[in-house]
């Protein structure tokens, strides 16, 4: 490739590029984001949660309710598989343990909380509002969260299959040690996200918006779709090489070895 059309693949990262391509993270990742820009390079990084529980209360058993209100309580390994929680608020909880197997949670509120190591597959969390919150260790597969409102979240360790976030609203969200396999951001609006040494594995793109979205610390990022939407995200050199091919063929360069 030539100087020139190196310079233009890398004003390209920014967007106009086709579907597809992966990089992987040359080095350490960053831990940790934080108000202020993200290394000097101008990207802003996210604001984490800062999560204090006040002495909790144990959850005295039973249903969830629809619309129920639940303040200040710790569940502990609770069972909540095809129940209907939709519309509940949960502020200053804790959740450890807990099975979520196709419960309904639609329209929840999940407030400065914690939730550790849920597990659960069809979890419907469609239109909810995470503000404040941790996610550690969780193993979820299809879970819905599209058109949800993800505000000072960290989602950190475990691994999520098929992650529905389409026209979700994501901002101060920070990825990290977690494995993503084919999450869809379709049509999602991403501000002040971070990628720290977690793996995204046919991650979709397609019509989203990215702003001050730092991808350089993570492991693996394998676009299936949506490449021509990187713009507002941020990349390392090494990845902007895994992607360089992908680039300019949609310049139209082609890359033809001497001789």
């Amino acid at each position: 490739m030539t100087s020139q059309a190196f310079v233009q693949v890398r004003r390209l990262v920014s967007g106009g590029v086709q579907d597809g391509g992966m990089v992987r993270r040359a080095g350490a990742g960053r831990a940790g984001g934080g108000t202020g820009t993200s290394g000097g390079t101008g990207v802003k990084g996210a604001r984490r949660p800062e999560v204090r529980l006040p002495p909790l209360e144990p959850y005295g058993g039973g249903e969830l309710e629809p619309d129920g209100d639940y303040d200040g309580l710790e569940f502990r390994e609770a069972d909540f598989a095809a129940q209907d929680g939709a519309g509940a608020r949960f502020m200053d909880c804790a959740l450890k343990g807990c099975a979520l197997d196709e419960t309904r949670l639609r329209h929840v509120r999940v407030l400065d909380s914690v939730l550790t190591g849920i597990r659960g597959v069809g979890t419907d969390l469609a239109e909810s509002t995470l503000r404040d919150v941790e996610l550690v260790d969780a193993r979820l597969g299809g879970v819905q969260l599209h058109g949800a409102v993800l505000e000072r979240v960290v989602i950190r360790g475990g691994k999520i299959d098929y992650l529905n976030l389409r026209k979700g609203r994501l901002r101060d969200v920070v990825f990290e040690g977690c494995v993503l396999v084919e999450p869809d951001f379709g049509g999602a609006r991403l501000e002040r996200v971070e990628f720290v040494d977690c793996a995204l594995k046919g991650v979709d793109f397609s019509a989203a918006t990215l702003t001050d979205v730092d991808l350089r610390g993570a492991a693996e990022v394998d676009i299936a779709r949506g490449v021509d939407r990187l713009a507002g995200a941020v990349i390392s050199p090494a990845q902007l090489m895994d992607l360089a091919a992908v680039l300019a063929a949609e310049m139209g360069v082609r890359v033809v070895a001497e001789g």
